[in-house]
């Protein structure tokens, strides 16, 4: 038992994590559920906290060009303070409210770019902490898609969406970067 404890707090035989998010985007200011499923390993732990994590790909603007990283910008503790048997299986529901700010990934089904994730840690007592990173959609809401359904029917066209660390002042921004999307003028106000 020792030896199993042992091996645990290195990483192996510990519990494994894995989240499964409900399926369909998720909307800016709306709810993130899913379940955080947890498997025992090859001796009882404690389970301090089951931790989600919301991570974006950023863009930040530096003198020797442009540098790209990943951000954690919402944080929620969704359980934990239990004992998980050895083998043992459990499912832990959640649901989260994601932040107003939080950008599109994709419009009509189609990706736009912008890269977010839900990172999931598991706090182990005495062992290295588990993690899991899930891929996370985000719809526009229906004012988004009302404005750029109106820049495509006055012809102007999608180039790149991405997103730049920073703030923009005045607008009461809370996260630590924004969304830029990038369109192209219609072919009719072009010169050249």
């Amino acid at each position: 038992m020792v030896f199993k404890r042992l091996l645990g707090s290195l990483g192996v035989g510990g519990p494994t994590v894995d989240t499964v998010l409900d399926p369909g985007p998720v909307l800016p200011g709306g709810a993130l559920s899913g379940q955080v499923r947890i498997e025992g390993g090859q001796a009882a732990f404690d389970i301090e906290a089951i931790t989600l994590e919301l991570v974006a790909r950023v863009e930040a603007e530096q003198e020797e060009g442009e540098r790209e990283g990943a951000v954690a910008f919402e944080r929620f503790t969704v359980g934990g303070g239990f004992r998980l048997g050895e083998g043992e299986q459990l499912t832990v529901p959640f649901s989260v409210p994601l932040p107003w700010e939080t950008p599109v990934t994709e419009l009509y089904g189609q990706p736009l770019g912008v890269v977010l994730g839900v990172r999931t840690e598991l706090s182990v007592a005495g062992a290295r902490d588990k993690g899991d990173l899930d891929p996370l959609t985000v719809g526009p809401l229906p004012v988004q898609e009302a404005i750029l359904e109106a820049f495509g029917a006055l012809g102007f066209g999608f180039r790149s969406a991405d997103l730049e660390y920073g703030h923009i002042g005045g607008t009461g921004q809370r996260l630590p970067f924004y969304q830029e999307i990038e369109i192209t003028p219609p072919r009719s106000t072009r010169t050249g």
